[in-house]
């Protein structure tokens, strides 16, 4: 009765805790895990960021699926041991995707070695935070919008300066073959390009100040 109980218990994906009493089998705890309070909303998020989403656990099959349906994550890999995670994240990049793996233990360190974004949580096993890229602080998921959001903002300042930087030249360039241009005004346009850049690059030190003020506002009333 007991070993069934366990099989039942272990195919649910919850633990049981034998409770003994003088040496004598008196009963058993079943320890059933609990979703993050925050991992329904950050799910919607990245969903929203238009980002494919699947879980890779080493639990069994029928938690696994139910924990990817509560969520509304279309895809899981159950039963699946460390070495095989990293195959799959490497699965993923020879299809052309670059890949950002969450995990907080030690059976996730050889995927996080291998992804091209690792992302673990202060309190985690020591292996994940080692070997993790980032490691978000507060111990909550909900710091994965946060990121997402400073990336995006970074990659999107990276293209408006690099293109800021190139195309005045060819504007001098162009000027100067076909409008014969003097060093007067090709300089003139040189240096109105470096004020413009260096207003792109103060950018995102502007933005992070107004979102301080406006937390402080926040914090304040």
């Amino acid at each position: 009765e007991i070993e069934e109980l366990q099989r039942t218990c272990h195919a649910r994906g919850h633990s049981l805790v034998m409770v003994g009493v003088d040496d004598v089998l008196g009963g058993a705890i079943e320890l059933q895990p609990t979703l993050r309070p925050e991992a329904k909303d950050v799910i919607a998020d990245l969903h929203g960021r238009g980002f494919t989403l699947a879980i890779i656990s080493g639990d069994q099959e029928e938690p696994t699926r139910r924990l990817a349906e509560e969520l509304g994550i279309d895809q899981y890999f159950a039963n699946t041991l460390p070495e095989n995670k990293a195959t799959l994240v490497e699965k993923l990049q020879a299809e052309g995707r670059s890949v950002c793996f969450v995990g907080d233990g030690i059976n996730d360190s050889i995927a996080l070695k291998k992804a091209n974004v690792s992302i673990s949580l202060r309190g985690s096993t020591t292996v994940a935070t080692d070997t993790a890229q980032i490691v978000l602080m507060d111990q909550s998921l909900s710091k994965l919008a946060q990121l997402f959001t400073l990336a995006q903002k970074f990659d999107k300042n990276l293209k408006v300066g690099f293109a800021s930087a190139i195309i005045p030249g060819v504007i001098n360039i162009g000027g100067i073959f076909l409008f014969h241009w003097g060093i007067y005004t090709s300089m003139l346009i040189y240096n109105l390009s470096l004020l413009n850049n260096l207003g792109i690059a103060m950018l995102p030190l502007l933005s992070a100040e107004k979102d301080s003020d406006q937390q402080s506002v926040i914090s304040d009333q």
